[in-house]
């Protein structure tokens, strides 16, 4: 990752772990990770800075074919909702008006990113996970008190370094950049499992890391909340899992498994009980709306509840990583 070595700094933040969604979501079911920052904004979507009075901060994730670029900054109200003000969302979608906000957007903003096509239909690719993530997946956040000195350096260090494409799904994923960005400001917080997740950086994981830093260290003010998938006929998101989790839960996977091998299955059925069942569910305590995530984004750091948890089941058996941001 590009945050090796970055000091340890602090500014308002929240994890945003995705819900799996769609084909791909059903094969491999770990979701997918953003993170909020609420005092950065984009100069452009490849180039930071700080907000001015009024603005709600940025979404900004790792995306693989997206313009040659390796992260991509999108103001917090589009990347929901595809819309500019919450008050434009709509309370029920399908799939053809979802496009159609989409290319709006995309029209209006994006097109440095995904220009038009030749003869002006909306282009192909993988943009449309740029805006409108509420679409199509339920999402839960992790928010975490810092201060703002963190957000210079932060802005600093993003623009000036090259932004190329470094997506790998097992070694440079959307979780790994999730992981440097929580290791710039508390470095060795956010952590793969081995034994859960066999090593590869995944979504609920890095979630579940934030959790035990925040238990740890109760003194920060730590928040929960959800985003509900907008309501409509596209397809509902699924829960989150890890990879073990994945295949224990899964008869196409573990069945297969069992009979080829029922040792490997014990085995996969052991790591998940000591370290994949982190359940997002049970941490999140505020239920956010088009017409209430404005207020609420707008006092973020007033939203912070009690550092109180549910006890997380298998903490005590688990192994974890000790590692620094990848390099």
């Amino acid at each position: 990752m590009i945050f090796s070595g970055a000091p340890l700094l602090r500014a308002d933040m929240a994890l945003l772990l995705h819900q799996p969604h769609s084909t791909f979501g059903f094969f491999n079911p770990t979701g997918h990770t953003s993170v909020y920052l609420s005092r950065v904004c984009a100069e452009s979507h490849v180039q930071l800075r700080r907000c001015r009075d009024g603005e709600l901060g940025v979404a900004i994730s790792r995306y693989n074919r997206i313009a040659g670029y390796d992260w991509v900054a999108i103001p917090i109200i589009p990347y929901l909702y595809a819309v500019e003000h919450p008050e434009q969302a709509p309370a029920h979608t399908d799939r053809k008006s979802v496009a159609e906000l989409r290319d709006a957007y995309r029209r209006n903003h994006l097109r440095e990113l995904t220009p038009d096509t030749e003869d002006g239909v909306i282009p192909k690719g993988d943009w449309p996970q740029l805006v409108g993530a509420a679409y199509d997946r339920k999402i839960y956040g992790f928010a975490i008190e810092t201060d703002e000195a963190a957000d210079d350096a932060l802005i600093e260090f993003f623009n000036s370094r090259a932004n190329k494409r470094r997506f790998n799904l097992l070694f440079q994923n959307c979780a790994d950049f999730s992981k440097g960005m929580i290791n710039f400001y508390y470095p060795k917080t956010a952590k793969r499992n081995i034994i859960a997740d066999i090593g590869i950086t995944t979504p609920k994981q890095i979630s579940r890391s934030l959790v035990k830093f925040s238990k740890r260290n109760p003194d920060l003010r730590f928040s929960t909340f959800i985003i509900p998938q907008v309501s409509g006929n596209i397809k509902r998101s699924t829960a989150v899992h890890g990879v073990i989790e994945s295949l224990i839960r899964s008869p196409k996977y573990v069945v297969p498994i069992a009979v080829a091998s029922p040792w490997a299955a014990l085995g996969g059925a052991a790591a998940y009980i000591t370290g994949g069942r982190f359940n997002p569910e049970k941490y999140a305590s505020e239920v956010l709306a088009p017409e209430t995530i404005e207020e609420y984004l707008f006092n973020f750091s007033d939203y912070h509840n009690e550092n109180t948890f549910i006890a997380d089941d298998g903490e005590a058996n688990e192994r974890e990583e000790e590692c620094t941001p990848d390099t």
